[in-house]
């Protein structure tokens, strides 16, 4: 009795192929578009114009600066600290029913 069993394989195998086939033709097309499109959005911004911008340079505070914006963060936190003990006194005085 022959075995058609492996003609059934080798049939389901081609058909296999020919769809994996299929599958990397539109994957590589795919690709393609996503490249050209990559492209296009780099010629705008090539390396010869960010070569062109000087780095920026970070703005210095005196000293005198730096003691007025700790002053007035310190005098911030107090009155939050000053606020949030309040609610937290307000709380416990009133009473539990």
């Amino acid at each position: 009795m022959p075995r058609t069993k492996s003609v059934n394989d080798e049939a389901l195998l081609q058909a296999a192929l020919e769809g994996l086939e299929l599958q990397k033709q539109r994957i590589e097309e795919q690709i393609r578009e996503v490249r050209s499109r990559l492209s296009h959005s780099r010629r705008g911004a090539g390396p010869e114009k960010a070569a062109a911008a000087p780095p920026r340079r970070r703005r210095r505070l005196s000293v005198e600066a730096r003691k007025r914006i700790a002053a007035a963060q310190k005098k911030r936190w107090e009155a939050f600290h000053k606020k949030a003990s309040g609610r937290k006194g307000a709380a416990k005085a009133a009473p539990a029913e």
